[in-house]
């Protein structure tokens, strides 16, 4: 593997970010290098401290942070009483404006991947003076249409799992958006539909990985089971809370606000005009099913200042071996800008 050695944060905190949520944040590298701010997946994954090994930690001031109700934030998403209505995009933005103020820093390179790319995408346009690059894994634009496809449009390609995966709705509940409809049951105050909606949430994301059901150690934690299957459908299913307080328009420093509806394109694809002047690289792998869209393409394209870098035989996958040397490349190439 390219990657470089591991190491251990030299900072944490707790931020309060308001909302009665305080989000956890590290800081690794070097405290005098280039700041660059990891965004974990999901949502409602948790930073991991193999994204530290991406940066050469000589060049690099590594900021990570787990969002909010993730891994060591509070309240957790896990805990059924965690109010989820403050768990939002434009919240999530916010969080992440407290903490670059917080860290005295001025601008950061930005790496997300999955969700990350998603939330990584719309701080860049919403705040584009605070981002000097951006390097996307996993690249998603957190439109309604990916929704559909990851929840019912890859059910043809995985027919067994997805009888299992519809089986646990209601029947009168097998129709329209599947993650609100899952997300409802996660609410539900009884724990055993809780618990029985989270256990079927995560294998179905499990198969469409291509990988048999329940082979995800970090499924078989209940505990993140539970606050994970939570959070994703909570976003999946209120259209990742993208368009929330613009008007249906975005506003990014600099740059005017979009007009009307996202349409079928999404927040992030109407609004990639305000990407103008951020350097990115995306790195994809071939198989991802979100590229029966065509999102990362069409983003490309539309985004002058990118460079897509396409691995062949890789799907969601940002630790093939492949896919982290083009991500070190990329993160080696920003260090020297």
């Amino acid at each position: 593997m390219p990657l470089y050695p591991e190491i251990e944060p030299y900072g944490r905190g707790m931020l309060d970010v308001g909302d009665g949520n305080h989000v956890y944040w590290e800081v690794c590298g070097n405290p005098r290098g280039k700041p660059a701010l990891v965004l974990h997946g999901g949502p409602g994954s948790r930073a991991n401290p193999w994204f530290r090994r991406l940066f050469d930690p000589d060049a690099y001031r590594i900021v990570l942070l787990d969002q909010r109700g993730c891994g060591r934030s509070t309240p957790p998403a896990s805990a059924y009483e965690t109010d989820m209505s403050v768990n939002t995009t434009s919240r999530l933005l916010a969080d992440l404006e407290l903490l670059r103020r917080h860290l005295g820093i001025e601008r950061w390179l930005v790496w997300g991947v999955s969700w990350g790319s998603v939330l990584g995408l719309r701080y860049a346009q919403t705040h584009p003076g605070a981002v000097s690059e951006l390097v996307l894994t996993g690249v998603a634009s957190g439109s309604d249409a990916e929704v559909a496809l990851l929840t019912r449009g890859l059910g043809q390609f995985f027919p067994e799992a997805f009888e299992r995966f519809l089986a646990e709705l209601p029947e009168g509940e097998r129709d329209g958006n599947l993650a609100a409809a899952y997300n409802r049951l996660l609410e539900s105050p009884d724990a055993g539909v809780r618990a029985r909606a989270a256990r079927a949430w995560t294998d179905w994301e499990t198969a469409i990985a291509a990988q048999p059901p329940r082979s995800v150690p970090r499924y078989e934690d209940p505990v993140f089971r539970y606050g994970f299957a939570r959070t994703v459908t909570h976003y999946w299913g209120n259209g990742h809370f993208l368009d929330e307080g613009s008007g249906g328009g975005a506003v990014g420093e600099g740059g005017e606000a979009g007009e009307g509806g996202a349409g079928d394109d999404g927040v992030v694809l109407r609004d990639v005009r305000l990407l103008k002047g951020v350097p990115g690289t995306l790195v994809q792998g071939s198989l991802d099913p979100g590229n029966l869209l065509g999102i990362v393409w069409r983003l490309h394209h539309a985004w002058p200042g990118s460079e897509l870098v396409l691995i062949d035989d890789v799907g969601h996958n940002a630790g093939a071996p492949d896919m982290a040397q083009a991500l070190v490349d990329a993160t080696d190439k920003y260090a020297k800008g």
